[in-house]
């Protein structure tokens, strides 16, 4: 190859549907009076998926109670920055999250003074380079839509670390095409930035920034180097100038602020990132060895983002639970949900699910019986597809009904 360049068990403890799913006031108004109930939307007719609302009016919403720091507020500063995405607000008819509502985990780091132009060096089992941000963009193309999710996301944040967006931006395969590779070179270490002049408390999060990945990982994976964020040129705090994308794996290998790859071999050490994130990543203990560790992937998941409730046309009292579907390789409609410990019943996701590079939005009609808090799990009636936090009722949501 030729260099055509030279001149990104602790966690355990821790899109477009019918109309009706996009109506509705946002979470925060919940248990205040909502004064006149909002325009009944035009159900149509959901592209043939049956619509139990048709005709009602929505009076409310059904507030969760397990959400205790504020939602799209920027709040903490360097590795301890964070912004939780209000995923209440999600509609079927809206695909992305804009940017300034895209979750943070890590602010720009202060330290960060931005070489001009940035450039990426490139080392190890390769002949010595620099890849600069206009080599980067000349082979940026866009890169359709892709959720990413924290692989820390966690109930007291609402899961609000967890976002979709538009992106674009330069194939790895390309990229690593381009350069002159050792035949010995196995794996591929991409690190950021990552200096920050405040220590994050209690030593929450470790210095360094760096995944290890195999050549058929990040081709699988279709990984690549985003260069834009939802049509404009990636944010400060999403790691301008460059960032990492590993499409379906978790936000932890995304590096930001991307300064170097280095090609090693399958003697290659983990990095301090992926010790400090392996038992968020579905990893088996924290191995010393990079070869040791499984991909990084999103398993399946699923949770309710918002609960409504409605006076249906005949007058009954009805709640419509709202979700996302998420994650995993392989596509499914065998989703289930489990209220207040009754058996599961089954979810009728329509329209289909038909990708899994983003999320996917359900409904369902729900009739709580009693009033109080009420847990909500989802599961998925497939053994063959892994759902390791389902499985816990890692995103188990608990919601207030006062009315039934």
């Amino acid at each position: 190859m030729h260099c055509s360049l030279c001149a990104s068990a602790g966690w355990l403890l821790g899109c477009d549907a019918a109309s009706p799913v996009d109506a509705g006031p946002r979470a925060e108004d919940a248990g205040v009076d909502a004064g006149p109930p909002p325009p009944t939307p035009d159900a149509g007719d959901g592209g043939g998926c049956a619509d139990p609302f048709a005709g009602g009016a929505m009076i409310g919403l059904a507030p969760f109670g397990d959400v205790d720091v504020p939602l799209d507020t920027r709040r903490g500063e360097g590795w301890d920055g964070r912004l939780y995405t209000d995923l209440s607000t999600v509609r079927a008819s809206e695909d992305v999250i804009d940017n300034d509502r895209f979750y943070l985990r890590t602010f720009y780091p202060d330290l960060l003074v931005p070489p001009d132009p940035w450039t990426i060096t490139v080392s190890g089992l390769a002949t010595e380079t620099t890849i600069s941000i206009d080599d980067v963009r000349a082979l940026a193309e866009p890169q359709g839509l892709h959720v990413l999710e924290c692989s820390g996301n966690g109930r007291g944040g609402g899961f609000g670390l967890l976002s979709a967006a538009a992106w674009a931006g330069a194939p790895m395969t390309a990229v690593l095409d381009a350069l002159d590779v050792d035949p010995a070179a196995t794996r591929v270490l991409v690190e950021g930035f990552d200096e920050h002049s405040v220590p994050s408390a209690g030593g929450h999060s470790t210095p360094g920034a760096s995944w290890i990945f195999t050549f058929d990982q990040l081709a699988e994976a279709g990984a690549f180097l985003a260069t834009e964020m939802n049509g404009v040129p990636l944010p400060a705090d999403h790691g301008a100038p460059v960032r990492l994308y590993v499409p379906g794996w978790y936000g932890c290998t995304c590096i930001k602020w991307v300064t170097a790859i280095r090609l090693v071999d399958d003697d290659a050490p983990a990095t301090s990132q992926m010790l400090e994130f392996a038992g968020r990543t579905h990893q088996e203990g924290r191995p010393a060895m990079a070869r040791d560790y499984q991909p990084a992937s999103m398993h399946q998941a699923a949770m309710p983002v918002r609960v409504e409730k409605w006076r249906a046309a005949d007058g009954e009292l009805l709640y419509r639970v709202i979700g996302i579907l998420w994650g995993g390789q392989a596509l499914t409609d065998r989703l289930q949900l489990v209220a207040s410990g009754l058996p599961p019943v089954d979810v009728d996701v329509c329209p289909p699910m038909t990708t899994n590079q983003t999320w996917t939005v359900w409904q369902h009609p729900w009739r709580p019986g009693v009033v109080g808090a009420h847990p909500i799990d989802l599961v998925i009636d497939d053994p063959a597809i892994p759902t390791r936090r389902l499985d816990v009722g890692y995103y188990r949501r608990t919601v207030s009904i006062d009315e039934v």
